[in-house]
């Protein structure tokens, strides 16, 4: 099966909106957020602490497609929905 990985810039309500969005594609079963120890660190701060809500985060996302070409579809929804969340967005193989 098909892996779509992805990162997402953006809020916490991006990354919310874009997985739920992703669930709602037919067939698609598996959409899940990876966790990264090292995602709440700024490279000028010893502590995640000193982090504004207002600033936008990186998040990791994967989903799996039973076909390639509905996951042909999640790259093309996933992209029109990060511009429409003024979100960026870029594909990876891995993370």
């Amino acid at each position: 099966m098909p892996m779509v990985r992805f990162r997402l810039t953006g809020a916490r309500a991006d990354a919310d909106a874009m997985i739920a969005a992703l669930h709602g594609i037919n067939d698609i079963e598996h959409v899940e957020e990876i966790d990264d120890v090292m995602t709440g660190m700024r490279d000028d701060s010893s502590s995640s602490d000193s982090i504004s809500d207002s600033e936008a985060q990186l998040y990791r996302i994967e989903v799996e497609a039973p076909s390639d070409e509905l996951a042909d579809n999640v790259r093309v929804n996933a992209e029109a929905l990060a511009h429409q969340l003024d979100a960026g967005i870029e594909f990876t193989d891995e993370f």
